[in-house]
C-alpha cells in the first residue's frame, strides 16, 4: 500500500533535508530511519557534523520555499518516494531520490516504460532504427525513457511523441541540455513527463550524467542500447540496469563501425540481442502483470574493473557510520520493503556467503536456498562482488573464492 502524500510543510522539509550539503539518497533515508521524519534529522544535523569534526551547509527553509514555489510557477510539482504517484520502478532501486520533480503529465510515470540509450554521434541507419523501434514499442503499451541527449535519446523521444514518452534531465527542470533540445522537452511534456532530481537552476556537470543514468534504468522494465561505442555514458546506464535487476538489450552492429563495438560487447556479455521490437515485447510483456516484484534477470558477465563508472559513489554523503547502521524506525512516508538497515544487509551477505561454495550455483537457485526477496539477493551478491569473494562464470552462475 502506497503512504499517504506528504503535506506541503513536510514536502519542505524534505526538501530542506535533501539540499542539504552531503546529504544523498542513502544518507537521506538513514537519517529518516534513525530519528522517524525530516524536520527531527535537520534538528539533529548540526550536532551530528559536530560529533563528525564536520561543518555542512543546511538548506534554509527560505531556500526551499523559493524552489517549491518555482516549480508551481512552472507547473510542476514534487513527488515524494512512497507517494502513490511515486513510479514504483524506480522506488524499488537503492538509490531512489527521495523528491522527484515532474513537468507535464505525472500518470505517464506509472505506466510500463522501456528505456531507449544511444550514441549522440549516432549513424542514420541507428537513427532510423531507434524511431522504428520507438513507435513499436508506444504502439504495444510501453512508454520510452530517454535522456533528452543528441543522437538516438533524440530520436527515441521524437518517435514516441504520440504514445508517451519520458526525459531524465541531469540538471534543473530550467536547466536543458543540450538547450537546442528545449522545443522537443515542450512538445513531450504534452503528453509525457520530464523530471528532474536537482534544484531548479542547477546547470548540469559532469558527474550528473551518471546520477541521471540511473534514473533513466531505473524507471524501466528493460534498457535498448541502440548504438554505442565501447566506453560511453550508454553502458553505464546498461550497468545500472543490469544492478538494478532489469533486462538490457542490444542492437547488435558491424564489427567495422566503433559505435556498434558497446552493443556487440553487451551482447557477449549476456545481453539480449534486439533486432526489431519483437525481442523487447516478448520479454518484457510477461512482466506487466508482476511489475510490484522485479525479479532480477541473471546478472550480466563482469569482466576485471568493468562497470565502475556504474558503481562509484555519485554524492558527496555525510560520513556517519552510526547513522548508516541505524535500525530501522516506525516511518509512516517510505514503505518499510524500501528501505534495508545497513546492519541488516551485512547480515543477509554473510548468511549469502554461507550459501555461495566452490561449485557455481544460479541467482535463482540461490533466491530459492536464502528465503530472501529476490532483489535484496541480487543487491548482496553485486556487492559480494566488490569485495572480491564471489566470482561470476559464463550464464550468470556463481562460485566462492577460496
Amino acid at each position: 500500500m502506497p503512504a499517504p502524500a506528504l503535506d506541503d510543510r513536510q514536502r519542505l522539509e524534505w526538501l530542506r533535508l535533501i539540499r542539504s550539503e552531503s546529504i544523498g539518497p542513502r544518507t537521506f533515508r538513514a537519517l529518516l530511519n534513525r530519528f522517524g521524519g525530516a524536520a527531527a534529522a535537520l534538528d539533529a544535523l548540526p550536532e551530528l557534523a559536530r560529533q563528525a569534526g564536520k561543518t555542512l551547509k543546511i538548506c534554509p527553509l527560505v531556500e526551499a520555499e523559493r524552489e517549491f514555489e518555482m516549480l508551481l510557477r512552472r507547473g510542476a510539482r514534487l513527488i515524494a518516494l512512497g507517494e502513490a504517484s511515486y513510479p514504483l520502478p524506480l522506488q524499488a532501486i537503492d538509490s531512489a531520490p527521495p523528491l522527484l520533480a515532474v513537468e507535464g503529465d505525472p500518470t505517464v510515470l506509472n505506466r510500463p516504460c522501456i528505456a531507449m540509450v544511444g550514441s549522440r554521434n549516432a549513424s542514420a541507419a541507428g537513427l532510423k532504427l531507434t524511431a522504428v523501434l520507438a513507435r513499436e514499442f508506444g504502439e504495444a503499451g510501453f512508454v520510452i525513457v530517454s535522456g533528452l541527449a543528441r543522437g538516438i535519446d533524440t530520436a527515441a523521444h521524437e518517435a514516441s511523441l504520440e504514445n508517451g514518452t519520458v526525459a531524465v534531465l541531469a540538471g534543473g527542470l530550467d536547466e536543458i541540455y543540450p538547450p537546442q533540445n528545449l522545443p522537443l522537452l515542450r512538445r513531450l511534456c504534452e503528453r509525457g513527463a520530464a523530471i528532474s532530481e536537482m534544484p531548479i537552476g542547477w546547470a548540469p556537470r559532469g558527474r550528473d550524467f551518471p546520477r541521471r543514468n540511473r534514473l533513466v534504468s531505473g524507471l524501466a522494465l528493460g534498457t535498448v542500447v541502440v548504438e554505442a561505442a565501447r566506453k560511453s555514458g550508454s553502458l553505464i546506464t546498461a550497468r545500472f540496469a543490469n544492478e538494478q535487476g532489469r533486462q538490457v538489450f542490444a542492437v547488435p552492429g558491424s564489427p567495422l563501425d566503433p559505435r556498434a563495438e558497446g552493443g556487440n560487447h553487451l551482447i557477449r556479455e549476456g545481453a539480449i540481442l534486439c533486432a526489431e521490437a519483437a525481442h523487447v515485447i516478448e520479454v518484457l510483456a510477461p512482466m506487466l502483470q508482476r511489475r510490484d516484484q522485479f525479479a532480477p534477470p541473471p546478472m550480466l558477465a563482469r569482466e576485471e574493473g568493468e562497470g565502475a563508472a556504474a558503481s562509484q559513489a555519485l554524492w558527496d554523503e555525510l560520513d556517519l557510520p552510526d547513522i548508516a547502521a541505524a535500525p530501522e524506525l516506525a516511518l509512516a512516508m517510505i514503505p518499510a520493503a524500501s528501505i534495508l538497515p545497513a546492519a541488516e544487509a551485512c547480515d543477509r551477505k554473510a548468511r549469502l556467503l554461507t550459501l555461495i561454495g566452490a561449485a557455481p550455483i544460479g541467482l535463482d537457485d540461490l533466491v530459492r536456498a536464502s528465503g530472501a526477496p529476490a532483489r535484496e539477493v541480487s543487491q548482496a551478491v553485486f556487492e559480494l562482488e566488490l569485495d572480491g569473494v564471489v566470482q561470476r562464470h559464463a550464464g550468470g552462475a556463481l562460485s566462492r573464492r577460496f
